[in-house]
């Protein structure tokens, strides 16, 4: 079902029946075309794909919709309701036309690009607190790597040996001055 409007339709081998309709008939009977193309974004992962509608339901509620495989575990999602917005919602998926797609793609990639940085900056939480606490760092929000720093330089001055401390404090504070400014260094 995917096309470029200057060439010809291609019928997706896919497509399902139901109840004596299938994408194609639904669409065309809805002034919809193989030619408006789809795709699916899962800004967490940071994918987007093209697809095809595959079966399609017709319901008291309206029409609900599946999409064709590789991806028929999305749906069934209102198909009325991504007609009329461009685009719904599907767990972390969001199907879309790619009109919408050329429309909202610089906001939805950078929504998803905060979303990937979020997950990489999640350390252990037992580990994060511990080295947190080693420095004398907040509990809780969000550190910068000046914070990290700050307070390592200030704890470097009395637990260093030449400063009258000790070896194993002054690898602790280090390990722990690592490990978190190890979070921006992975996220880069």
């Amino acid at each position: 079902m995917h096309g470029r409007a200057d060439s010809p339709v291609v019928v997706n081998p896919f497509v399902q029946k139901s109840q004596g309709r299938d994408a194609d008939s639904c669409m065309k009977a809805c002034g919809m075309t193989d030619k408006e193309g789809w795709v699916v974004w899962n800004g967490s992962m940071g994918i987007l794909d093209h697809v095809a509608i595959g079966r399609i339901e017709d319901g008291e509620g309206g029409r609900n919709a599946f999409l064709a495989p590789p991806y028929d575990v999305v749906g069934p999602f209102s198909l009325d309701e991504l007609e009329a917005q461009g685009r719904i919602a599907f767990g972390a998926c969001l199907v879309m036309s790619l009109r919408r797609w050329r429309e909202d793609q610089v906001e939805l990639r950078l929504e998803g690009r905060e979303k990937r940085r979020a997950f990489l900056f999640r350390l252990d939480a037992d580990d994060d607190q511990e080295h947190r606490e080693v420095l004398n760092l907040p509990m809780e929000g969000a550190l910068k790597p000046s914070e990290i720093n700050a307070a390592f330089r200030r704890l470097a001055k009395i637990a260093h040996p030449d400063a009258g401390g000790s070896d194993e404090h002054y690898r602790s504070i280090t390990n722990a001055r690592d490990a978190l400014l190890g979070q921006f260094a992975s996220a880069s």
